[in-house]
């Protein structure tokens, strides 16, 4: 099969999205002939990319089978594209943020109604990386006969390195001995639930315990999910948490893999924020592929990719008491807990989530239509 594959966002830029249309891709090259046109230039060259994508797709479409976007931030190129060629597929993975920016007031999100959810209802399947995003497309008008779930994916050999708690403390600048370490990964955004965890649960950590949040900005100009930064800062200000507290926005991949590969817990304690959501949670199974053991929000797209009791736990999003009883509770577990459940946490996501089996999916259900 031939696929051209369109990006709005993809490396060097960093994020959620843009690795996950960087890995897809890649995946979908080792498998089928695929053509790859991407944005790497950030959501400020977005407009003009979008211009030349539709120039050059309509270029380039007659040529392949069918068109995979890679948001629904493409939408309406997909859409425009299949006026021309009515005869080919067009595809669209759909992340949460994708229908949820309807909900927001506003103009820019009323213009996102009218034109990319229309635009999303005419092409032919989209491909949802959570059930919870399907949820919010059908509350949108999309039709559930377009939505098919496909969970995102991680490249083990990406992610599995070799490091030791030195590494770790030369990151940190701190010295470890006798330390744990409970780390946050992900964008510095509300609903990531960072300045929650730090408001409600760090101060309440046994004293030996270092909490890191670790992750991307977001430009305070850039359409979406707003940051959160500032406010992690006051709160670790105003709790006195500065011996307890480390944050570190933008890291190296290198210094990420640091992370994934020495802490002793990681946390995903998202939370409800209207107009937003969790489409997945990546950060959970590249935790858990890493051999850490994962606690996270059972909300929206991490209840797809956490296994309760499998390849992480689950619980209550929230709820202080639930969230501080099983850190503890997981805290207080011998070395040899972490070290058996982090080995099955792992086996499980090369079982269910490595990019070679997720792109598989994605090429037999293109082949359907």
């Amino acid at each position: 099969m031939k696929i051209l594959f369109i990006s709005h966002s993809y490396p060097p830029t960093l994020g959620g999205v843009e690795s996950q249309n960087f890995d897809l891709s890649k995946s979908l090259s080792d498998i089928a002939d695929v053509k790859i046109i991407a944005n790497k230039k950030g959501k400020v060259f977005l407009p003009l990319f979008v211009v030349l994508a539709t120039i050059q797709s309509l270029l380039n479409a007659k040529k392949y089978d069918v068109c995979l976007l890679g948001s629904g931030v493409l939408a309406p190129v997909g859409a425009f594209l299949k006026i021309f060629f009515p005869k080919k597929r067009f595809f669209c993975v759909v992340h949460g943020l994708d229908v949820t920016y309807a909900n927001r007031t506003g103009f820019l999100p009323t213009i996102y109604r009218l034109i990319n959810i229309n635009a999303l209802k005419r092409l032919n399947q989209l491909f949802m990386v959570g059930n919870a995003t399907i949820k919010e497309a059908v509350k949108v008008g999309v039709d559930h006969s377009l939505c098919t779930f496909i969970p995102n994916g991680v490249f083990k050999e990406k992610l599995i390195c070799e490091r030791t708690r030195k590494d770790l403390e030369k990151l940190l600048e701190r010295d470890l001995s006798n330390k744990r370490v409970v780390l946050r990964l992900g964008r510095f955004v509300p609903h990531k639930g960072t300045s929650w965890f730090l408001n409600n649960i760090v101060s309440k950590l046994p004293s030996d315990c270092i909490f890191v949040a670790a992750g991307s900005r977001v430009n305070k100009r850039t359409a979406g999910d707003k940051d959160d930064f500032r406010t992690c800062e006051e709160i670790i200000v105003e709790q006195k948490l500065e011996d307890r507290a480390i944050l570190l926005p933008s890291l190296p991949w290198e210094d990420v893999k640091t992370l994934l590969s020495t802490v002793d817990l990681v946390v995903s304690p998202n939370i409800k924020v209207p107009g937003t959501m969790e489409g997945f949670g990546i950060n959970v199974i590249e935790a858990a592929i890493c051999q850490r053991v994962v606690i996270a929000s059972n909300l929206e797209g991490l209840a797809d990719a956490v296994s309760d009791g499998k390849s992480g736990f689950l619980v209550e999003p929230e709820n202080v008491k639930a969230w501080e009883e099983k850190v503890f509770e997981i805290l207080e577990k011998e070395p040899s807990f972490f070290k058996n459940f982090g080995k099955q946490a792992s086996d499980h996501i090369k079982e269910h989530n490595t990019w070679g089996k997720i792109a598989k999916q994605y090429l037999a259900e293109m082949k359907k239509y």
